[in-house]
């Protein structure tokens, strides 16, 4: 029955992106036009993982989402989070890999809903992208999304947390909001199968963009998620504890 869950669930995704596409160009001629109806669609989605799937989240922390527009800086481990992010915060961007702008219907997409792509491979001219999107979406009244690691991490292990949010933080004077979640437990990367339970979702203080440097805005983050990542993982049943290091 999984089997059968989960090709309904990949079905209602498939058909339901072409139709966003349709919908996406004629809100163009609206402000926020293409992410309201990105939202819409991320909210079916979320809608089809439960009903479908059972696979339903919580959150912790709600009251540490600020009034103003912050940059949410949040674990990843799987698809999941860039459809509940959208659920659980105001409307947002995301910043992504201009390699995902290739892909049919979702990526055009996302090109026309204004995520920030970055060309991973330009080096210093990334920054540079990055921070002068981000004051443009700033201006119109976005929130913005960023997985500091950079992509996708197993649930159970840790990547490197890269500066990219925190130099966006200093630079447009945009606090900083820690997400931990075990959505990799249950939605395991690179997988066609979803599995039911209940993914927690943690939120923490803000951290203020005037809190410190870079690195230190981006240590703060990261021993929060890390330390909350801890309490929380390790129930789901995709979960498989990291091998030990080697002593030596």
């Amino acid at each position: 029955m999984l089997i059968v869950r989960n090709l309904a669930y990949w079905l209602i995704l498939s058909v339901s992106a072409i139709l966003m596409f349709v919908c996406v160009v004629p809100a163009m001629l609206f402000p926020q036009g293409p992410n309201k109806v990105g939202r819409g669609w991320a909210l079916l989605l979320m809608w089809s993982l439960k009903h479908i799937i059972g696979l339903k989240y919580e959150v912790q922390g709600r009251e540490h989402i600020p009034k103003q527009a912050a940059i949410i800086c949040a674990k990843h481990q799987s698809g999941w989070e860039t459809l509940a992010l959208q659920e659980i915060f105001p409307l947002q961007i995301y910043v992504a890999k201009k390699e995902l702008f290739k892909i049919p219907f979702f990526g055009w997409g996302l090109k026309l809903a204004k995520t920030i792509g970055i060309d991973r491979k330009a080096g210093a001219k990334a920054t540079t992208q990055l921070m002068e999107q981000g004051l443009a979406r700033k201006r119109e009244g976005f929130w913005i999304t960023i997985f500091p690691e950079g992509t996708r991490v197993k649930a159970g292990e840790r990547g490197k947390y890269k500066l990219g949010a925190a130099k966006m933080a200093k630079l447009l004077e945009m606090d900083l909001v820690p997400v931990a979640h075990n959505s990799g437990e249950y939605w395991p990367r690179n997988s066609f199968l979803k599995y039911p339970g209940t993914v927690r979702v943690v939120i923490g203080e803000p951290v203020p963009h005037t809190a410190g440097n870079e690195a230190e805005l981006m240590r703060r983050c990261e021993e929060w998620i890390e330390a909350r990542q801890a309490e929380i993982g390790g129930v789901g049943p995709c979960y498989s504890a990291p091998a030990p290091r080697d002593a030596a």
